[in-house]
């Protein structure tokens, strides 16, 4: 009879044991979830098109009604194309009658402002020939 009710004894120990891991194992699971947030800046596809060089994405958006002087992230469409030395894009903002004189939000930077800090000749170069027409 000893043996039996310590038999007993020791059978609910392992299962009173067994339960209480498995619940500390899935609070565990719930209470320690790491969250990363980062902050990306907000980029439009248009813009992000321009910086890309897709001359064929950015001539259909500008055709679907895409404005060139919406400004993402604090700039301009010329802004970005001066940036990254884009040419062929920069000279169709042109003829659909971007802005070259905006100033971007957080710097009042112009679109051959960047066009000189990113030492992008060509841009600059297509940007003087706009102003001076």
């Amino acid at each position: 009879m000893k043996k039996l009710a310590f038999l007993s004894a020791l059978l609910l120990a392992v299962g009173v044991t067994f339960a209480n891991t498995s619940k500390n194992e899935k609070d565990l699971e719930t209470t320690h979830q790491v969250s990363v947030i980062t902050k990306s800046p907000k980029v439009s596809p248009f813009c992000m098109s321009i910086v890309k060089g897709d001359f064929d994405t950015v001539k259909k958006l500008i055709d679907l009604g895409a404005d060139v002087n919406a400004k993402s992230n604090g700039l301009t469409p010329a802004m970005y194309a001066a940036k990254f030395n884009r040419v062929d894009i920069l000279q169709l903002l042109i003829t659909r009658e971007a802005n070259l004189k905006a100033k971007c939000s957080e710097k009042g930077l112009t679109a051959m402002d960047y066009a000189e800090l990113s030492n992008a000749q060509d841009a600059k170069a297509v940007l003087e020939k706009a102003l001076n027409s």
